[in-house]
């Protein structure tokens, strides 16, 4: 960059160039006064992305420097927008004082603002997790470490495989992510928002030990019981050292790693949870998900981890059966209204928390932390209501008052503080002596200059007289201009003004500096006051960190007491035999969003049923059956009461979703190769704990093509025993349950109405009768014309299927696993004489017989 060597630069734009060449990758917001100013390309890109005016200062190489900034009051906007951009922001804060400085005011970059280290309340979604993560491969294992700079929760995990990598990566869904620069990734992991290519000596398993025994000041990681996850340690490392390096701090609220199995929880891969929208629809929002649905929690930290516990569905049995049973003692006892009330008055103590850990929190973090401990006896009194030796008692140890600390916040905060510190009138009077002295002598200030003003207007005799003060001149005595020489020898000329003289007199000097050193003094107490708040707090960080998770947790409990009573969800019972039987089982967010009252269905898959082939008309509900089965299951495994009448639910250790069609254009991959890669991706996993949901396999490619691919998926899925719900089109799988153990046909129910269709919604037993395809086609508006030209090409099909099928009976050795044949829909169909060529003997025809052959066909055409 030229600009950095050019002779012309100012000292102030030298200063700048040497701050920027050590953030090259980062826009550098450059503080002068009362705004952050950015200069050359760092300018254009901001103006381009904040919509700000470009303007210019100066010169660099004979060419105007650009240059745009923003103000320093309302920078946090402006910084939610860049970070959304997925940029960096370098913070530049002046450090020295302008008053001794010779040159330019010293200057440093104080912190590196990153989509994914934001902790400032204005930069983040309250009710979503704001993940950093690093991943580091190693042969097939692949390390993952993610941190939650805005909470402190730090989870580490190794998995095999990049196909597990992946699934997880789309799990947590980091608002960055760090990779060594040399790891090949997918395109579709190459592209993605946030990626940070990192120097490969970075990534060094030693290093990354060391940095890790540092921040837990410990030998070594044996007692978080990772010390043999060298893939995950490496990454958590990196994460660790990137984390210091941008906030330019320690990170004293990360005191633990936590350590994740896979084997722990229900694996979901890539495809599944996306299918599946469970907290993120197909369309990219949060609208018409299971989270949308069941997010009723009372604070933005409890709505966080509900999120998390849909995501990662659990197996252990004794943990699950836990919440189960506190959701249902809050149900019996009627009590989660009363503390979901008190629950509404605590906010968002996990983020605070961490701002208060990284000397970030503003007054009003405190005091919103005030009123939480203030309500902390009445919540732990409510839970005490429900007596010793219950589900809740595990929460009940955490969630205690803390007296002192709430005493001392109370007396030390006004009631409503301001935005910032810095102009003080946060610490409320009567706290500090030291401080009450200092604003006493400023606040006295008014009464000292009325009585001064009358005594001088007595003195003088000069009735326009008046004394006033302004933040440039200080204080001062105004007279009239007609009057300026009328003063006593001892008023000092301070201003003159066009209609009036300012002067200064001895004893107004002496008690501007007093009163000015009064505010000053009294300003640096607050501040001093304020921080040791601050130190307060963190003295007592990890109890506090342990209340704010189990608030967290019974608010999420609440959540679910509060949608089994207005959604009419029951317990599920966990059994130990897999299997999944459900009665009268609901889709909870389509039941949720429909107008119309909702069809519930049975479900039973046992030993002796463990794949159901559905068929049914388009829009009859196959998918809405399918899902709801998947999300019953799943919501069973969080600990959440289900949408069904009752409902039995085995271990499960996998949940496959194989439904919808989509592409991979930046992958190169057709709808056709999305739809096998995840069909592969099932038939090579799926265990005989697994439950599977395949819709429409085959249905890409030609007809046979498509039937066999899907008749060749159902009879692995049968040898490998997972419970399946498998949908299709292909009339010809019905057979399926005649030739393979532990298959069922079932089917969804609809009814002719005149040249119309009515969807019953209800899943029967048997395959159907007919698929209803031109009846949905007209229902979607096709034009009439299309729909009986294709009512008389199916006519003529279905003659054909009727002719061929004859034949085929008739023909001796047909194998009885071959299906009845399907024709092509997009195949034309056979010509009658061509059939009766395919059986003419040639040789035995004379001269004449072929020339009145040809004569009868030619009539024929």
């Amino acid at each position: 960059m030229a600009e950095t060597t050019a002779p012309s630069h100012t000292p102030m734009m030298v200063q700048y160039l040497k701050l920027k060449r050590d953030h090259p990758d980062a826009l550098l917001f450059y503080r002068m006064g009362d705004f952050y100013e950015l200069f050359f390309e760092d300018a254009r890109r901001a103006a381009q992305l904040l919509d700000i005016t470009l303007t210019q200062r100066g010169q660099s190489a004979g060419k105007p420097i650009p240059m745009a900034g923003v103000p320093y009051h309302s920078a946090e906007g402006y910084l939610a927008r860049l970070v959304q951009a997925g940029e960096s922001v370098a913070i530049c804060e002046q450090i020295g004082d302008p008053a001794t400085a010779k040159g330019p005011v010293e200057r440093k970059v104080v912190r590196i603002v990153t989509p994914g280290t934001l902790y400032d309340e204005a930069l983040l979604d309250a009710r979503r997790d704001n993940l950093l993560m690093a991943v580091h491969a190693d042969g097939l294992k692949w390390g993952l470490a993610w941190l939650e700079l805005s909470s402190g929760r730090f989870n580490v995990l190794e998995v095999e495989g990049e196909e597990e990598m992946l699934a997880e990566l789309q799990r947590l869904d980091p608002a960055e992510l760090l990779v060594a620069e040399s790891l090949t990734l997918s395109p579709s992991m190459d592209g993605r928002r946030g990626l940070r290519r990192q120097s490969d000596w970075l990534f060094d398993p030693e290093s990354a030990q060391r940095t890790l025994c540092d921040q837990f000041a410990v030998q070594d990681l044996r007692g978080f019981g990772c010390a043999a996850l060298e893939a995950a340690i490496t990454a958590a490392g990196v994460l660790i050292d990137y984390t210091r390096d941008t906030q330019r701090s320690a990170l004293p609220h990360v005191t633990v790693i936590g350590v994740e199995n896979r084997g722990d929880a229900v694996v979901i891969d890539a495809a599944s949870r996306r299918n599946l929208e469970i907290d993120t629809n197909l369309g990219g929002t949060s609208d018409n998900t299971l989270a949308s649905v069941l997010d009723t929690t009372a604070t933005a930290m409890g709505s966080r981890l509900l999120k998390r516990w849909l995501n990662r569905p659990l197996r252990d049995r004794e943990l699950i059966q836990g919440r189960q049973a506190a959701v249902a003692l809050l149900l019996d006892n009627e009590g989660f209204a009363e503390l979901r009330e008190s629950l509404k008055a605590i906010g968002d103590v996990e983020r605070i928390l961490a701002r208060v850990a990284l000397y970030s929190a503003r007054p009003r973090d405190l005091a919103r932390l005030r009123d939480a401990l203030v309500a902390l006896p009445g919540l732990q009194t409510e839970l005490e209501s429900y007596g010793e030796g219950t589900a809740l008692d595990a929460l009940k140890r955490h969630i205690r008052p803390y007296p002192e600390l709430t005493d001392t916040l109370t007396r030390a905060l006004v009631d409503n503080p301001p935005v910032v510190i810095r102009d003080g009138g946060v610490i409320a009077g009567g706290f500090d002596d030291e401080l009450d002295e200092h604003r006493g002598l400023a606040e006295h200030a008014g009464d000292y200059l009325i009585a001064l003003e009358t005594r001088e207007r007595e003195r003088t005799g000069l009735a326009g007289l008046k004394v006033g003060y302004n933040r440039v001149h200080g204080y001062f005595i105004e007279i009239p201009r007609a009057q300026a020489r009328e003063v006593p020898v001892d008023y000092v000329r301070r201003q003159t003004l066009k209609n009036a003289e300012r002067f200064i007199i001895p004893e107004l000097k002496e008690f501007e500096d007093k009163a000015l050193s009064a505010k000053s003094r009294a300003l640096a107490r607050e501040k001093l006051l304020y921080d040791g708040l601050l130190d307060a707090l963190n003295a007592e960080l990890g109890d506090l960190q342990a209340t704010s998770n189990a608030l967290a947790t019974l608010d999420v409990l609440c959540a679910f007491a509060e949608r089994a009573r207005a959604l009419d969800f029951t317990r599920p019972q966990l059994a130990e035999r897999p299997g999944i039987s459900i009665h009268a089982g609901r889709h909870p967010v389509v039941e949720h969003v429909s107008d119309a009252p909702f069809v519930p269905n049975d479900l039973m898959l046992g030993d002796e049923r463990r794949m159901l082939v559905i068929t049914g008309p388009n829009m009859g509900g196959k998918s809405t059956y399918m899902r709801q089965a998947a999300l019953i299951t799943l919501l069973a495994h969080t600990g959440s009461f289900v949408p069904a009448d009752a409902a039995v639910i085995g271990p499960v250790d996998r949940i496959f979703t194989r439904i919808g069609s989509s592409d991979d254009l930046a992958g190169g991959r057709s709808t056709f190769m999305v739809e096998m890669t995840e069909t592969a991706n099932i038939l090579h996993n799926a265990t005989d704990h697994s439950l599977v949901l395949m819709d429409e396999i085959g249905r890409g490619t030609s007809t046979f093509d498509g039937l066999s691919l899907a008749w060749a998926s159902a009879e692995h899925l049968t040898r490998s025993r997972a419970f399946t719900l498998f949908a299709t089109h292909y009339f010809e799988m019905t057979a399926l349950a005649e030739q393979a153990d532990a298959v069922a046909n079932v089917h969804l129910t609809a009814a002719e109405h005149k040249d119309g269709i009515v969807f019953m919604h209800r899943v029967e037993d048997g395959p159907a009768s007919q698929s209803y395809g031109l009846q949905v086609a007209q229902l979607a508006g096709v034009p009439q014309g299309v729909i009986a030209r294709a009512r008389e090409k199916l006519a003529v099909l279905e003659q054909h299927e009727i002719d061929q099928g004859s034949r085929q009976l008739a023909a001796p050795g047909r194998p009885e696993d071959v299906p009845p044949r399907q024709n092509d829909l997009f195949a034309s169909a056979p010509h009658p004489l061509v059939d009766e060529m395919d059986g003419l003997a040639l040789d035995d025809l004379t001269p004449r017989q072929a020339l009145e052959l040809l004569y009868r066909w030619k009539a024929t055409l």
